[in-house]
């Protein structure tokens, strides 16, 4: 009998299957579980940055809630002031927009 490599060129075709699927099979496992692993620590760091985006979410509207029951407070307690920095602000703010535009 005559041998090519490793195999017996009297070997049949099932048996080269089968010895490559054995060699191949703990590789093909060892892929599949470095895989997952990797699969289940992306999703536990974006876990992680949903829940941090959250809790800043959260803070973010109770800042704004803050801001907008202040500002409603000085202008009831201000009016006048208030009135006066409106219009104060609004004629900067078209200098600034009119002379950007030339």
């Amino acid at each position: 009998m005559e041998t090519s490599g490793n195999f017996n060129t009297a070997t049949s075709p099932s048996d080269v299957q089968d010895t490559i699927k054995n060699t191949a099979k703990p590789a093909v496992e060892r892929m599949a579980a470095g895989a997952h692993s990797a699969v289940d620590s992306i999703a536990g760091a974006a876990n992680e940055a949903v829940e941090s985006l959250s809790v800043k979410g959260g803070q973010l509207k109770d800042m704004q809630s803050r801001i907008v029951d202040s500002s409603c407070a000085y202008v009831q307690e201000h009016p006048m002031a208030a009135i006066g920095i409106a219009v104060a602000s609004g004629f900067l703010l078209s200098r600034l927009l009119s002379s950007g535009s030339r």
